[in-house]
């Protein structure tokens, strides 16, 4: 049976939302930003890049696959990480009587078992417009028991003092020590910025063996390894404050190593090589996001999740050019390196969820391996 008690989710410009209570009972502050996927919450929920991110669904019914009961070991194979990223969920409609084979549990009792508030019974096509209009904003959910009342004045104090801009989600995410998935192919590192699974899956699945490492390993500690290739993975906030990874970046791109990055690793990319990344008013994040390849003219549709972009006026003063660009508003979606294999794509081509249009990307990455380990 479905909680009753009451929930609240508060807005740092005043707004404040009433709803029901679900998951864990407790107070969450965070970043308040929506996502317009009508499926794939257990992935999106585990998705190491909404760390620090209250995340809002819009599609209206939520929970009515429940949650799959993933296999243990190194990957789990239904998750992007070893648990719920998301500091709370907000959403119109809980299903509390889930149908599906694969479903191991509810929504509310995997929260609940997480740690996690969620709100229900509110309305998200009202939020997600304002947050539309004004930028994601900082806010907070807080989730009570029956019979308790919100305290919306001690909330709206917490949110006062709550900085996100300048707090590094990247080391709350990132492995704590290298961790090597054996292959037959040659080596690659991975610069584990929060990296999600199905990163790692698509690595493994074409040969190579994969040596992960946390977002602060040094150049010279990459080159210990004696990779093939690089890889700079996802990861969560603003990627400025990335400024181990953005050093270890500028030294990778002095030399003839292939390096390829995902969203916050082609951030990574632009600000190692004297570009700049800026704030999207509400950022892109959903399983339906167009993307143009210049040169071709092809469309992609593509799955994204993040809040910063490149500054395309800023690439001027790089090596790098632009070959992807968002059909929606014209951002930068992927860059590369004219005369050495280095690029980077803004969206994530290894899904999960989403549709695989791009996955031909890790294609290309590895082959460049190949060849520089046959070099």
């Amino acid at each position: 049976m479905l909680n009753r008690a009451k929930g609240v989710l508060v807005l740092e410009d005043g707004t404040v939302f009433y709803g029901r209570s679900f998951g864990a009972n407790r107070r969450v502050l965070g970043e308040v930003v929506f996502s317009t996927s009508m499926v794939g919450y257990p992935e999106s929920l585990t998705d190491p890049s909404y760390n620090g991110q209250i995340l809002t669904l819009t599609y209206p019914i939520v929970g009515n696959y429940g949650v799959p009961a993933c296999g243990a070991g190194q990957i789990p194979d239904c998750f992007e990480s070893d648990g719920i990223k998301a500091e709370g969920l907000v959403i119109h409609d809980l299903c509390d009587e889930p149908s599906h084979w694969t479903s191991g549990r509810t929504l509310d009792e995997w929260l609940k078992d997480e740690g996690i508030p969620g709100i229900y019974g509110i309305d998200t096509r009202k939020l997600t417009k304002r947050l539309r209009e004004r930028g994601v904003m900082k806010g907070a959910i807080q989730t009570l028991a029956e019979g308790e009342d919100p305290d919306v004045e001690g909330i709206f104090a917490d949110l006062a003092k709550f900085d996100i801009e300048t707090k590094n989600l990247v080391e709350e995410v990132s492995i704590k020590r290298a961790l090597v998935y054996e292959g037959p192919g040659p080596t690659v590192v991975l610069i584990d910025c929060g990296v999600k699974l199905n990163i790692v899956r698509n690595l493994l699945r074409r040969g190579v063996r994969l040596v992960r490492v946390p977002f602060n390993t040094s150049f010279e500690e990459v080159l210990s390894y004696e990779p093939a290739g690089v890889f700079l993975s996802n990861g969560p906030g603003n990627p400025k404050v990335c400024t181990e990874t953005i050093r270890c970046a500028r030294s990778l791109l002095e030399t003839d190593l292939p390096v390829m990055g995902i969203c916050l690793g082609n951030q990574i990319l632009a600000l190692a090589s004297g570009g700049e990344t800026y704030k999207l008013k509400y950022g892109h994040r959903a399983q339906n996001q167009p993307v143009i390849e210049l040169g071709t003219g092809k469309g992609y549709i593509t799955t994204q999740n993040h809040g910063y972009a490149v500054d395309e006026g800023s690439l001027a003063r790089t090596p790098f050019e632009v070959c992807f660009i968002n059909a929606n508003d014209r951002t930068v979606e992927g860059i590369y390196h004219p005369e050495k294999e280095v690029f980077a794509v803004q969206w994530h081509p290894e899904a999960s969820p989403g549709p695989y249009d791009t996955e031909f990307l890790f294609d290309k990455f590895i082959e460049a391996v190949r060849g520089y380990k046959s070099a």
